[in-house]
């Protein structure tokens, strides 16, 4: 007998995974892809392709609008996670593997096998986040999904 592996959509994916960490008593976005963890913002941003110029500039700056109600406020974000569904460009994982600054808070999920039909998602990840741990520990548990360590693409 065999399964076939469904993978959620991207942002259903992270919309299930944000109830988790509600559970857990995380605070959550309702507007966005956050997570705030005592006081450290753990940001997820999914995208199909980025062009590496604008990934630079979003991957360096570390200010984020958070919806509060009606209004924004500015926050620095501590993490922030990239979590693609198709593979991204390799510039961006050299760009961040070479920035120990950058490697430090970013993080990058490709999860393009994972919709190709094979349980498997490549990520590079030297942060030391416990949301994006969990967020791993959450594809291997409830999506089927083994989450492999890569150093470069």
């Amino acid at each position: 007998m065999t399964s076939i592996l469904t993978v959620p959509k991207v942002w259903e994916l992270l919309d299930r995974f944000k109830n988790k960490c509600k559970s857990k008593g995380w605070k959550i976005s309702e507007y966005g892809d956050w997570v705030k963890k005592g006081e450290k913002y753990h940001n997820f941003l999914w995208t199909r392709t980025i062009h590496p110029s604008t990934f630079e500039k979003v991957a360096t700056g570390r200010r984020f609008a958070v919806r509060k109600g009606v209004s924004y406020q500015i926050v620095d974000i501590s993490y922030t996670a990239w979590v693609f569904p198709k593979t991204p460009p390799k510039k961006l994982m050299r760009m961040v593997s070479e920035n120990s600054e950058l490697s430090k808070r970013i993080a990058i999920y490709d999860l393009s096998w994972a919709y190709a039909g094979k349980p498997v998602c490549l990520k590079f990840n030297e942060t030391n986040s416990p949301v994006f741990q969990e967020f791993e520990k959450f594809l291997e548990e409830k999506c089927g999904v083994k989450v492999q360590t890569v150093k470069s693409y």
